[in-house]
């Protein structure tokens, strides 16, 4: 509107003036160091001035609510003209204020409502700052006073913007004119405010085209529920334009209620007859059915808080509080028939009336040439009603139903429901769940065909936050989910009741080639589609049952597998499907009984939709990881020792049998703690590497691990037993009577002791260079497997019996102890190599075959202990400089000598 070059009176009140370039819009008031400057010295929105006033000497004032700011033009009509401008923009922007009360918050930045604020350093400037990243902009402020005042020092428009992470606690924000580098106070900080500039670029390159015409209507440019102006989201069902804050608040409302979609960014959503659909319904139509009786007392603002928002807007849509009642509210028949009358002609208002009291959205018409009010409306030629039908085809206001109650056949008891859940009256019957708005009514609300249901979750951990809010147990609801990707959560009184309903719904809808399934106790029941052994070409449908950390399988010939042990699991991961496609969960599982002779099987699973495949993986997830600081809620190897406990043995026995003190030396706290942490929240992730992991510190880890098992390793009801036996002095009885108490520990405590003694076993045979004798292993062990403070030498004395007696107590055979010498053997012979430098320990020499078994497809490769299936793969397609295209698809198999048998490895598998 203006700009120029003024003389500016500094804060402290001095008479020497600094010159600025001041510019003036019909938000702000900023001045520059000059006029090549893109980013102010300071601002002062327009709407914060309450008075411009001359002060003699071709001076003006500007007056703020809490502060002055004083100017020199060169001349009087100079500051003449200053003074008149801008007496007239802050006249405006009051007189537009004072016509919309509501506005009491615009959209200036001191009051506009954050994304994310608060303290960041910032190059260049002494103290911190305060920022503000508010939708498109990022304001800066010397402190939290001044932005409570709106008077900042800059803002950053962010369309010219990009935000790149420098180190831990640093970023950039890069613009074409200047670099911002930000330091945050940790580094979850950094994060989240780069998570939030990030959004708000986003934002500043959003199309605005759609805004632009929907706010053509003067009611759209405020927000619905809040009054909040510039709204720039929708529920595109409801026909309501809302703000930022709401929308967030919408989204709880459920997708059944409300469907909320971005004016500036969902823009495949939009198309010409939804935009004309809101110009032509607006938000004072919807209001006037919505809001024609909200009591003053209950209305929400643009400063209303998340908590008075959610309850104003679960009031407003969800229990229609304040709508304008049709006269024919409760008389379903009537409203179905007049909903068929409506969607004829042009009145969008009637139609929705008609269809929020209660009308069905799919009822019948009775005409067989337009069996549904959609049809009726497409053979009208009514375009807008066919588009408000569409979007509301699968919500309805009463058919988002999460509540039943009892179960077996009809259903004859009324439900428990909370604040967040809606009462409903259900039948099961011929094959459909239907629900009622109560038990008298004939017409149901919404109805689930069980041939539709994938999948019936018991307890859900989550409850969708509902249930933890309500006074009564959470643990009576299950949730249901549908072919449609849809998912219904319901809840009872009791735990019994949600389970006799979960089991009559199962019975209807899982295949009668898997009903020994409904036997279980399950927690998750569905099916899936599956891939494993050696058909890997085609998917076959499953049935699948989920027990704890146990996963029951069904084929759909009807033969049941072997369940799978999740802890057991050697690898669990995710991989991605072209886009569309649901992804695939894979799994290697050690195999049941290892006599078999084979190293595992491979199992990939698929859910029908993503939501369902989604609960799928984080329970598979949730079972296959430890659970408890006891052995048997560890992950496990296939021996029913815990894998934390395999992956240090092992780590120590390739590297560290000749360390001098093993055992004996402490590592370093800090990482013992971390280490620990890491391993008991996912021990299946954790690759122990030499260089990167310390001896002492994997040593370390090993001993607090058994020293904070909860229960120990000899179990608190016979850890006492295990004392008295050192008592006896015939050695025979004495080892007679270890073999009976090692058969009396559970399963997992007693593979473990075993692995365990078998590995100190191991260290003492390196004693004359690690100085660790089955005494000294027997000092440092005896404490820490029977969790006591030393001073009992009992304790000391039973590891060194089990160490002395090792093949006695633990029924070790020739073969074993053979097995157990070339292994020792072996080390010893590759930690010499290693030493020498003559090739690298662990590497072998292997033939592998490209696709027939040739001698011109006969390489010879060098595999580590570490190379992965994928690794050796990729190794050879490069050295035959073979070419992958897009739908190539290579696998790595190991096969018998004979050739009788192979097996596929799953491409993250080690080759060795």
């Amino acid at each position: 509107i203006r700009a120029g070059w003024l003389d500016k009176n500094p804060p402290q009140g001095s008479y020497i003036y600094q010159k600025r370039w001041v510019k003036l819009d019909t938000d702000y008031l900023r001045y520059f160091d000059s006029e090549k400057d893109t980013y102010s010295k300071r601002l002062i929105p327009v709407s914060s001035i309450s008075r411009v006033s001359s002060v003699g000497d071709q001076k003006f004032e500007v007056v703020t609510n809490n502060r002055n700011f004083v100017f020199r033009a060169e001349n009087d009509a100079d500051r003449n003209e200053w003074i008149w401008t801008l007496q007239q923009i802050a006249e405006e922007r009051k007189s537009k204020a004072a016509a919309r009360t509501s506005m009491s918050l615009a959209t200036d930045s001191a009051t506009e409502l954050a994304d994310k604020s608060g303290f960041l350093e910032l190059r260049g400037f002494k103290h911190k700052l305060f920022v503000v990243v508010a939708g498109d902009k990022v304001f800066l402020y010397k402190n939290a006073e001044d932005y409570q005042l709106g008077i900042g020092i800059t803002y950053i428009e962010m369309n010219v913007g990009n935000v790149k992470e420098v180190d831990r606690r640093g970023f950039d924000l890069t613009t074409p004119y200047r670099i911002f580098s930000f330091s945050a106070d940790s580094e979850q900080e950094k994060e989240e405010w780069v998570e939030a500039m990030q959004q708000s670029i986003t934002e500043a390159l959003s199309n605005s085209e759609v805004a632009e015409r929907i706010w053509a209507v003067e009611s759209n440019r405020f927000c619905a529920d809040c009054g909040s102006p510039k709204p720039d989201w929708a529920s595109i069902n409801l026909c309501v334009v809302i703000c930022k804050r709401c929308a967030g608040e919408h989204r709880g409302l459920g997708p059944g209620i409300t469907k909320v979609r971005s004016l500036k960014m969902d823009r495949k959503v939009w198309t010409e007859d939804l935009i004309e659909l809101f110009q032509q319904f607006g938000n004072i139509m919807a209001n006037q059915f919505w809001a024609a009786n909200v009591p003053p007392s209950e209305a929400i603002s643009p400063t209303s808080g998340s908590q008075e928002r959610r309850r104003f807007l679960i009031a407003k849509y969800r229990e229609g509080k304040y709508r304008h009642y049709h006269p024919l509210f409760g008389n379903q028949e009537e409203l179905d028939r007049a909903l068929c009358v409506a969607v004829t002609t042009s009145d969008l208002a009637e139609t929705q009336a008609l269809l929020f009291c209660g009308a069905s959205v799919t009822c019948d018409t009775g005409d067989p040439q337009c069996p549904t009010p959609l049809a009726l409306a497409e053979r009208s030629g009514q375009r807008l009603q066919m588009e408000f039908l569409l979007h509301n085809k699968t919500s309805g206001w009463f058919g988002g139903c999460h509540g039943v109650g009892q179960s077996s056949g009809r259903l004859l008891s009324a439900l428990l429901c909370c604040a967040e859940f809606s009462r409903r009256w259900c039948t099961l019957q011929d094959g459909v769940l239907s629900y009622y708005e109560n038990d008298r009514n004939t017409v149901p609300n919404g109805e689930i065909r069980v041939e539709e249901i994938v999948c019936l979750v018991n307890n859900p951990l989550h409850a969708h936050g509902a249930w933890h809010s309500c006074s009564g147990p959470h643990e009576g609801t299950f949730e249901v989910y549908t072919e449609a990707d849809r998912l219904y959560l319901f809840g009872l009184e009791s735990p019994d009741s949600a389970r006799e309903w979960l089991k009559s719904i199962a019975k209807s809808f899982v295949h009668p080639c898997a009903e020994e399934l409904l036997a279980l106790d399950f927690e998750r029941l569905g099916r899936l589609h599956y891939k494993g052994g050696l058909t890997l070409e085609r998917a076959q449908e499953g049935w699948f049952a989920l027990v704890g950390s146990t996963l029951h399988i069904c084929s759909e010939d009807g033969r049941r597998q072997e369940p799978l042990q999740l802890r057991k699991l050697q690898e669990l991961c995710e991989y991605l499907c072209p886009a569309g496609r649901t992804p695939w969960l894979g799994g290697r599982v050690c195999p049941p009984n290892p006599v078999l002779g084979h190293a595992g099987r491979t199992l990939y699973i698929q859910g029908e939709r993503k939501l369902d495949f989604l609960g799928w993986v984080h329970a598979i997830q949730k079972a296959a990881s430890s659970s408890g600081d006891t052995l048997s809620e560890q992950q496990l190897t296939e021996s029913d020792v815990p894998l934390l406990v395999d992956r240090c043995i092992d780590y120590i026995t390739q590297y560290g049998l000749t360390s001098e003190g093993i055992y004996r030396k402490s590592g370093q706290n800090s990482k013992t703690t971390s280490l620990l942490e890491v391993l008991q929240r996912d021990a299946r992730s954790v690759c122990l590497k030499e260089g990167e992991h310390q001896v002492d510190d994997v040593a370390n880890t090993l001993k607090r691990f058994f020293r904070d098992l909860g229960d120990g390793l000899f179990t608190r009801q016979w850890a006492s037993d295990w004392l008295w036996a050192t008592a006896l002095e015939d050695e025979e009885a004495k080892v007679g009577e270890y073999r009976q108490l090692l058969a009396a520990l559970p399963p997992v405590n007693r593979a473990t002791l075993k692995a365990l003694i078998n590995h100190l076993f191991r260290v003492q045979c390196f004693s004359g260079e690690n100085q660790m004798n089955t005494h000294n292993l027997a000092i440092v062990f005896g404490p820490t497997l029977f969790q006591t403070d030393g001073k009992d030498y009992k304790a000391g004395r039973v590891v060194e019996d089990l160490i002395s007696h090792y093949v006695e107590i633990f029924n070790v055979n020739d073969q074993e102890m053979k097995k157990q010498q070339d292994e020792i053997t072996a080390i010893m012979k590759m930690r010499e190599a290693s030493s020498s430098g003559t090739q690298q320990a662990g590497d072998f020499i292997c033939t592998v075959y490209l696709e027939e078994k040739k001698t011109e497809t006969e390489q010879h490769v060098k595999v580590s202990a570490t190379m992965t299936a994928e690794e050796l793969t990729f190794e050879i397609l490069d050295r035959r400089k073979i070419v992958m295209k897009e739908k190539d698809y290579w696998s790595c198999f190991e096969v018998n000598e004979k050739e009788e048998a192979e097996r596929p490895l799953h491409y993250s598998e080690k080759v060795l």
